[in-house]
């Protein structure tokens, strides 16, 4: 009998398809607590407002936001919340990711979902391009056009 990986989204950044395109994404595997790990069975956690940073070879998760339980005694403090928490990637992808971001100044590597996989957590990161306010409109307009035309086929069931 062959169990197949079973992947459940606890976290997904809507933010991130809107603000970027999307160039590669990796899975990386994310450095926790114990009471994070117990946070996160229950889905509370933010990564809409966080951002990945290289420093000396290595990638962290800034600013993602993990909610403790009700029973847990912790620390309540923000900064002990919101600490910078360890990606764990190969190294051939950390070079990659350093060498297009020192190549190019508009790529950024933005957190895209945060997933079970078996019983690790993972997070899903993309190496990103901002987008335009332009670039904004004419999506926008592509996929109302779309839509459109779908509507117009399913009544003529073409």
């Amino acid at each position: 009998m062959i169990k197949k990986n079973k992947k459940k989204i606890i976290s997904f950044n809507k933010k991130v398809k809107f603000n970027f395109f999307i160039k590669k994404k990796f899975v990386a595997g994310i450095v926790l607590q114990g009471w994070e790990v117990k946070s996160l069975r229950q889905g509370k956690i933010n990564i809409s407002r966080s951002y990945i940073l290289l420093r000396d070879n290595e990638i962290y998760l800034v600013n993602c936001e993990i909610q403790p339980l009700k029973n847990a005694f912790l620390f309540h403090s923000s900064q002990f919340f919101n600490r910078n928490r360890k990606l764990l990637l190969l190294k051939k992808e950390i070079h990659f990711l350093a060498n297009e971001i020192n190549k190019n100044n508009k790529y950024t590597i933005v957190p895209i979902s945060v997933f079970w996989k078996n019983s690790f957590c993972k997070l899903n990161i993309g190496l990103a391009l901002g987008k335009k306010l332009y670039d904004k409109r004419h999506e926008k307009k592509n996929k109302f056009l779309k839509r459109e035309l779908s509507r117009i086929c399913k009544n003529f069931k073409i």
